[in-house]
């Protein structure tokens, strides 16, 4: 397993506008895209070869108004880029590790993505993210 680069936070919130200012203004990190999927609205603010992603949510359907519930806002999950998803998955089997969900699943702009189960991770969740082939 090779990880390419770390390619995004993600931080949960109920009200977006304050980190976005924040992120925007005091940051300089300038006006974010926005993208609406999964019952979020998430604002990516890019930083260099990275991003920061604020995730709102605006009703049910995704695991972020429950783990807003659980555990307040604040950092939702780190996203390592992998050179190969399925090669990432089976080494970090080896190592004790297992995935969230059954298997790897479609991500934005044609990734696949898995999610780590947090209580192999010490409670940190992790999403790998394989681009497209070619891309």
């Amino acid at each position: 397993m090779r990880v390419t680069r770390l390619h995004h936070v993600a931080i949960a919130v109920t009200d977006s506008a304050p980190l976005e200012a924040l992120l925007g203004d005091a940051f300089a990190l300038g006006t974010p895209h926005r993208e609406s999927r999964a019952a979020l609205d998430i604002a990516v603010f890019h930083a260099g070869d990275s991003a920061i992603e604020v995730l709102r949510p605006t009703g049910p359907g995704s695991s972020v108004p429950a783990f807003i519930a659980e555990k307040g806002e604040g950092l939702f999950h780190i996203c390592l880029e992998v050179d190969d998803l399925d090669t990432a998955i089976a080494d970090l089997a080896a190592k004790g590790l297992r995935l969230r969900a059954g298997s790897p699943m479609p991500g934005h702009a044609g990734t696949r993505v898995a999610f780590l189960d947090t209580a192999t991770t010490g409670g940190v969740l992790f999403e790998l993210l394989e681009q497209p082939r070619g891309a």
